[in-house]
């Protein structure tokens, strides 16, 4: 997929009213839907009983194939090994030609939508029609799709859109009353399952100690399928396996409530060996055959792959789509493969091509929220940065980019005289301090958004060694990043501000520059372990014992990154703990070391937005609400306040068209709130919502919480 015809796919999804509203129906109902269904439970607990249960089966995944088909042979199935999707397809066609099938139903089967197995059956065996009887799978047969979503694979349809698909099908005009529909699908499938030769299904756990197949549907036609058909095929990915029946409870504990937030699904089918068939007395008549495909297709690839060996935790819950910011505005069909989201990014370079995945990571905005709600607990950012870092190695950077990366970043000196020379050649386009329309190629930056100027003046040029009259508390580093040193000096002066009156010294090294975070989201971290050296340097011979700064992205790439960064370095790797172990978000310190700043009452009402890095990462998002309050500030939470801006730092340019879609939603809540003020602790963040703002003609002022405090202080 070339970045074009991304690009012209992204376009369309948000230019599709009926996709974007149904998108954003279902996001906003799932949260609570969610929170309501894990009501009583250790999300904590039972995400970390996965992590282990899955991981100790990726360690195990041939053992546990073994010991899984053996047991299913003894219990009455025949168990077909796969190594590839071909002998899948394969193995599967020659069952269906043996029986000489006309019909074949099938129950939702990622698997078989990843090997395209209905197209190869159709092709390949003479059988007359292969009929999804899934709901959302049928809808999508009908209408020649992908599915969108790998538990509701027709999300992205209003009902509207089904009783068009479904009208046509019936030669009938059908409303779009729900209830109606169902009852016609119903009628239209019941028909191809009594006729069934074949029925073909996926699986979400597979159990090695007993060799017991584990379905959960919200329909009956799970069931249908499974039992009518005198013949049973189950395809499952080497993935679903699990050592011991036991370890299925953590699973249908998180996969319900994660998917779909349900507590159970309707039906949880668990099948060990073939079914006999019986008559309406319960004489048995025959012996139905149970054929189970287990199937590699490059998973064993991702198994032995140190990085990504990970992801094979997933349970296919979705709820990394579910929570993602840039799905719920584009959909899956943008993502050009049967795996959608953040997973399906991962699962389309293993399962099927690299390169596809290596278009795909761009659609990654990095808000972490996949993270957070992952009950596999897989880290997917890092999933796809690594993807991103590989794709990179593999094809280089564009030129502009490897220039700028490789000959500006890394040179202090030259990366800030650009700064400063910018700031003189951006005068004919500002106006006060924001610049709402540039020239030529430069236009785009400004479509949806107004951008801040650069300062006249950077911060480094405003403070220095600031040394309190009495004995200093602490010896605080300041470090501005790049936005707080050359476009929002005003924040670092309220920062010194406010440090100073907490008895503390503070300095600022001149020779810190960018954190590197740009690099990274590039793919070049080469460059970031450049960057982190020269920080590093910089501060480590002033003696300090905190360092502080007002940017949250800023914060976990000091305190994080440049660990991992630097971990294999034996000149380095003490060097990056030590300074990693001083480093603190400005809220968390002042909290802790300011009990005794004295505040006057602002009296201004407020709403907070919270930063992605900041409460996702760093887990901080009570102590700037404390101060605000301490400092007199009513705050009035926002609708939606830890979702995402859109900023992304350099996502903004490369996806404009997304993160302006999502901007928009965060302005609709910010207005909404009715607060005289919008505080946030991020810089990015500012410049993203602020830009907004400005961009719509509001007048909502937005400011860093540093700013707010620093005008309450009693002096």
């Amino acid at each position: 997929m070339a970045i074009a015809k991304l690009k012209q796919d992204i376009n369309s999804a948000l230019n599709n009213d009926n996709l974007t509203g149904a998108l954003g129906r279902f996001g906003e109902a799932y949260l609570p839907a969610r929170e309501k269904a894990y009501e009583g439970k250790d999300f904590a607990a039972i995400r970390e009983q996965i992590k282990e249960i899955k991981s100790y089966a990726a360690d195990h995944m041939e053992e546990l194939a073994e010991q899984f088909a053996k047991q299913a042979e003894k219990n009455g199935a025949k168990v077909f090994r796969a190594k590839t999707a071909a002998e899948a397809k394969e193995y599967i066609a020659k069952v269906v030609k043996e029986h000489n099938a006309k019909t074949v139903i099938k129950s939702k089967s990622m698997a078989s939508e990843e090997i395209h197995l209905n197209d190869y059956l159709l092709k390949n065996t003479g059988v007359d029609e292969v009929a999804e009887t899934d709901l959302g799978e049928w809808i999508i047969q009908l209408c020649g799709q992908r599915p969108s979503h790998m538990v509701m694979p027709a999300i992205h349809m209003t009902r509207d859109e089904v009783a068009e698909i479904f009208s046509k099908e019936t030669n009938q005009n059908l409303d779009p009353d729900i209830a109606k529909l169902v009852k016609v699908a119903r009628e239209n499938l019941r028909q191809k399952f009594l006729r069934a030769g074949i029925g073909i299904s996926g699986a979400n756990i597979a159990v090695a100690e007993t060799g017991t197949i584990v379905m959960c549907t919200n329909e009956g036609n799970g069931r249908l399928t499974t039992t009518v058909p005198p013949v049973h095929i189950i395809l499952v990915g080497m993935e679903k396996l699990v050592p011991k029946f036991k370890d299925v409870g953590p699973i249908l504990e998180a996969l319900p409530r994660s998917a779909t937030g349900q507590k159970i699904t309707s039906y949880v089918t668990m099948i060990s060996g073939p079914t006999p068939a019986i008559d309406l007395d319960g004489n048995i008549i025959e012996q139905k055959e149970l054929h189970i495909v287990l199937m590699d297709n490059g998973r064993t690839a991702m198994r032995d792959d140190p990085m990504f060996k990970q992801a094979l935790q997933c349970i296919r819950c979705a709820s990394c789509l579910n929570v993602c910011p840039v799905f719920q505005k584009v959909g899956g069909h943008v993502y050009g493969h049967v795996y959608t989201g953040g997973i399906g990014t991962i699962l389309t370079a293993f399962l099927n091509s690299f390169e596809k995945a290596g278009e795909l990571q761009n659609l990654c905005l990095r808000c972490e929220r996949c993270k957070t709600y992952c009950p596999g607990k897989i880290d997917l950012p890092a999933l796809i940065a690594e993807l991103r870092r590989r794709t990179v190695e593999k094809n280089g950077l564009p030129m502009g980019q490897k220039l700028i990366l490789e000959k500006v970043l890394t040179n202090r000196k030259l990366f800030h005289s650009l700064l400063r020379t910018a700031s003189v050649a951006q005068k004919p386009f500002v106006k006060g301090n924001v610049i709402r329309h540039l020239p030529l190629f430069f236009s785009g930056l400004t479509e949806g958004r107004s951008l801040p100027a650069i300062a006249a003046k950077p911060l480094r040029d405003k403070v220095g060694h600031y040394v309190p009259k009495s004995k200093p508390k602490a010896k605080v580093g300041y470090y501005a990043g790049c936005l707080g040193d050359f476009v929002y000096p005003e924040q670092g002066e309220a920062a010194y501000k406010v440090l100073g009156k907490m008895g503390m010294e503070i300095v600022f090294p001149l020779e810190q520059t960018c954190c590197g975070i740009p690099a990274t989201q590039m793919g070049a971290p080469e460059v970031a372990v450049k960057l982190a050296k020269q920080n590093i340097e910089a501060f480590e011979k002033e003696g300090l014992d905190y360092i502080v700064s007002l940017c949250p992205t800023c914060v976990e790439v000091l305190k994080h990154h440049y660990v991992d960064y630097l971990k294999n370095d034996p000149a380095w790797k003490e060097r990056a703990e030590k300074f990693a172990a001083k480093v603190v978000d400005f809220p968390t310190f002042v909290a802790k070391h300011g009990k005794n700043l004295k505040f006057k009452k602002l009296f201004t009402k407020a709403t907070y937005h919270d930063s992605c890095h900041m409460k996702r990462t760093l887990n901080v998002w009570k102590e700037p609400r404390e101060l605000l309050n301490k400092a007199g500030v009513k705050l009035v939470e926002m609708k939606g306040c830890d979702e995402c801006c859109g900023f992304g730092g350099s996502y903004s340019i490369k996806m404009p068209e997304i993160s302006k879609a999502i901007l928009d939603k965060k302005l609709v809540n910010a207005e909404a709130a009715g607060a005289d003020v919008l505080a946030l602790d991020c810089p990015g963040c500012k410049m993203q919502i602020a830009g907004g703002l400005d961009a719509k003609g509001s007048k909502l002022p937005v400011k860093h919480t540093v700013e707010l405090l620093a005008e309450a202080l009693d002096d």
